[in-house]
């Protein structure tokens, strides 16, 4: 018996995957989306294309034992959705369907209620997360409002850098408008420092663009304009120039031939 068939027979009907309850504030549905989305919209997994899975509030399950957690958001590379994602064993993030843990994993901070720098930072730790981030928006935990944490030696050291080069990605504290409410916001960023947009973002972007190209152009077309205007005054210029040359040389012809005749009278 292989091992992906021990694998298909593991009996999970004991765990909870989805429990339905409503658990986030409007900020965290925002935020958890802005982490999301901008992904699958406008990043392509790096320089190599890899595949990657990025969710929000999908449960984490490291074994059968159930001793899963659900994060706020989390990125897997190298990974893809199962077909039959229906399936119970598809249903949710299982390390042995997978086969690895995700390589970040982030905690929206609401209180003091969530252990995200107590009790998940230990277990995130032994799941074998290499990248751990906890935004914390209103400092309801520390004065800081990101702090980055990376797995060394089975335990998560806090480190200085947002940058995570395996992954080809960072995070970053970022000041505007998502979705028509300022605030302070966690975002990605690509090796340029280049914030991912959002699909909304591009869009703008795109137009922008279109509008900057079509200005070109209509700016360009009255160059044009103004060119063959001048070229064509110059022409009529040229033209009358040319006439009136020829207006005086045959009135010099005339003035020459009455000089002739009056030089032969006697």
């Amino acid at each position: 018996m292989t091992a992906e068939m021990l694998i298909g027979e593991l009996d999970i009907s004991h765990l909870v995957t989805e429990d339905d309850t409503p658990v986030d504030n409007l900020f965290s549905e925002k935020q958890q989306r802005l982490l999301t989305e901008p992904l699958y919209t406008n990043w392509r997994g790096g320089a190599r294309a890899r595949n990657f899975l990025v969710a929000a509030n999908v449960g984490l399950f490291p074994d059968i034992g159930g001793n899963s957690v659900v994060p706020d958001v989390f990125l897997s590379m190298d990974v893809a959705i199962a077909d039959d994602w229906y399936a119970r064993r598809h249903r949710t993030y299982f390390f042995w369907e997978f086969g690895k843990p995700p390589e970040i994993v982030i905690e929206i901070v609401s209180n003091r209620e969530g252990g995200e720098d107590t009790r998940k930072l230990a277990q995130y730790a032994r799941m074998g997360i290499d990248h751990y981030i906890i935004f914390d928006p209103t400092l309801a935990l520390s004065g800081q409002m990101l702090r980055v944490y990376e797995r060394r030696a089975q335990q998560f050291e806090l480190v200085e850098t947002a940058w995570f080069r395996g992954v080809e990605l960072g995070v970053t504290l970022w000041e505007g408008v998502y979705e028509g409410k300022s605030a302070t916001w966690l975002r990605w960023y690509d090796h340029d420092h280049v914030l991912i947009p959002t699909g909304a973002e591009s869009t703008i972007l795109a137009e922008e663009r279109a509008a900057y190209a079509a200005e070109r152009v209509a700016s360009a077309e009255e160059r044009a304009a103004s060119a063959e205007e001048r070229a064509a005054f110059a022409i009529q210029q040229a033209e009358a120039e040319a006439t009136a040359r020829r207006a005086a040389e045959q009135e010099l012809a005339r003035l020459r031939a009455e000089l002739e005749r009056l030089r032969g009278q006697p």
